[in-house]
């Protein structure tokens, strides 16, 4: 036996930051999730509810407006022109088989999106129906899912995901979803090829969410950037169908479902028509061009106010829709995305009251991240500040309100220095990183860093952790399948008074930290050197000469 006993290790000191007030970040989601505000749709009552808070929050914060130019002057918000759409009444929708017509729900059996393409009446009358794999033309891969299918007049149907996701392995990067398995390129791709309607088939691990979530996100209002020519991206009819709807089809065309399913796994695969099937559609739809607002607050920088960091987040929700089982229909959006919003305002507030960073720093709240990441693809289209001086976007969406963690995540695992930087930072707090637990669903497409990305901002979306100090993975896990199964996107995402919210504090300093030491550098974290966005950020390198 040794003459001593070793002392245990002792964890890590945590780093010098300012801290974060999980009152006041309780009381800014309560807020923001109550009824009053309507669930936070865009364009509604909500949205003016929404707006008038953030930028009253911002400037008792000490935030700076940061929004459009207005006599000279930044306003709190830039207007985002989008198109809304919505379906008049109830859709009449069915199929027949061999012309005898069968009724289909909207809400149940499938869900049509109102249309897109300009369109303001739907009528479709027995269009025939494709089955096209996964309506993927991939030609780096030497992949067509199409081969040559002429869809002018049809209804093309596809399956979610990519072709690699049931077997693991394969050209599409096997679990992790590429951009061809996301729904919206399916959609695209379908205009591209000029079909009449493209339906997607649901499937509840390929797509990571269940059917209420297709349901609640498809079946009310849609909303699109205003396109010159919006036929070229969505086809007249996008929608939905159940798996069990679909297997149903199939088979009354003489088709098996799953064995058609394995062929389109595989590069041979050929476009099936469905015998016999046909579909038809009657609704007229409402569209009208509406101004949403993203809200905009700065800090700007002492020494290079042109160079600028961006902390992210999304302030809407789905609004009002459908009810539940208990007749609920306010649609409150507290973890997703009140949380985010609120982690903006107190991230602004701490900025505000340091020491002037030496470059500036921009709090971004946008709008119709439910819509298709539209408030953050606006601005990524026509910025504020310059894209080519944007140091890198830092975005928090549906943060854990709970207890720590002892790791955190983000969405996809893209390879980036600024990805490397977050780890570092991290790990100063004992905070390990656990790469996208589900790369399979396709998160890196699905958050406001994005549409920064595709145009070569180094961007991240920061994502709370499943190893819950409290609990450990076990816990973690079960908190996050029980929120994506009973409140990601339905009624049920409201407030708790149990939520401690000292997780998202000790995140936020991480946060914090990242954000500030870039703003108080010279450094312009890049994309690896295989990246997909790498060329795009390059191409700008000239406009980067930073100043000592």
């Amino acid at each position: 036996m040794p003459a001593y006993a070793a002392k245990p290790a002792k964890a890590p000191k945590a780093p010098k930051a300012p801290t974060f007030d999980t009152k006041r970040l309780s009381e800014e989601v309560k807020t923001l999730s109550s009824d009053d505000f309507q669930g936070r749709g865009p364009a509604t009552e909500g949205e003016t509810k929404t707006v008038d808070y953030l930028v009253a929050q911002f400037k008792a914060a000490g935030v700076q407006p940061g929004g459009d130019l207005k006599d000279g002057k930044r306003l709190w918000t830039q207007a985002v022109p989008l198109l809304r759409s919505q379906i008049a009444g109830t859709p009449t929708l069915s199929y027949s088989i061999k012309k005898k017509a069968r009724p289909l729900t909207q809400g149940n059996e499938i869900a049509v999106r109102a249309a897109l393409d300009g369109s303001k009446t739907v009528a479709i009358k027995n269009a025939p129906l494709v089955f096209a794999g996964y309506g993927v033309s991939a030609p780096e891969r030497q992949w067509d899912d199409f081969k040559g299918v002429d869809l002018k007049g049809k209804i093309a149907v596809v399956l979610i995901n990519d072709p690699d996701f049931e077997t693991g392995s394969g050209d599409f990067g096997g679990k992790a979803m590429t951009y061809y398995g996301r729904w919206t390129y399916k959609y695209e791709e379908a205009a591209r090829r000029g079909a009449l309607g493209l339906l997607i088939v649901h499937e509840t691990d390929p797509a990571s969410y269940g059917w209420a979530t297709v349901k609640n996100s498809n079946t009310n209002t849609m909303f699109d950037v205003v396109r010159d020519n919006p036929g070229a991206t969505h086809p007249t009819l996008e929608g939905w169908i159940q798996r069990d709807t679909a297997v149903a089809l199939f088979k009354s065309a003489g088709l098996d479902f799953d064995k058609l399913k394995k062929q389109a796994q595989t590069r041979d695969f050929k476009p099936v028509t469905l015998k016999n099937i046909s579909f038809s559609a009657n609704y007229n739809v409402d569209s009208e061009v509406i101004t949403s607002q993203n809200v905009v607050g700065r800090v700007e920088g002492s020494k290079r106010p042109d160079e600028t960091v961006i902390y992210s987040a999304h302030w809407d929700h789905l609004g009002i829709g459908q009810p539940d089982a208990k007749g609920d229909t306010i649609y409150n959006g507290a973890v997703d995305n009140a949380t985010g919003t609120a982690a903006l305002i107190e991230m602004g507030r701490t900025f505000a009251k340091a020491k002037k960073p030496l470059r500036s720093v921009v709090f971004l709240a946008v709008t119709a991240e439910e819509k298709g990441l539209l408030g953050s693809e606006y601005y990524s289209a026509k910025p504020l500040y310059p894209l080519a001086k944007t140091v890198a976007v830092i975005n928090t969406d549906a943060l854990d309100p709970t207890g720590p963690a002892r790791d955190f995540t983000t969405s996809g695992s893209a390879k980036q220095e600024l990805l490397d930087e977050l780890i570092a930072t991290a790990q100063k707090w004992n905070v390990s990183y656990a790469p996208d637990p589900k790369p399979e669903a396709g998160h890196f497409f699905r958050s406001d860093h994005f549409p920064f990305a595709k145009r070569g901002v180094p961007a991240v979306s920061f994502g709370s952790g499943e190893d819950k100090v409290d609990g450990g993975v076990a816990a973690g896990k079960a908190e996050g399948e029980a929120y994506v199964k009973d409140r990601y996107h339905q009624p049920a995402d409201q407030w708790e008074a149990s939520w401690t919210f000292t997780g998202m504090a000790r995140d936020l300093q991480i946060l914090y930290t990242l954000g500030s030491d870039l703003a108080n550098s010279t450094r312009w974290p890049n994309w690896a050197e295989d990246s997909e966005f790498r060329a795009a950020r390059d191409e700008s390198a000239g406009e980067r000469a930073t100043k000592k």
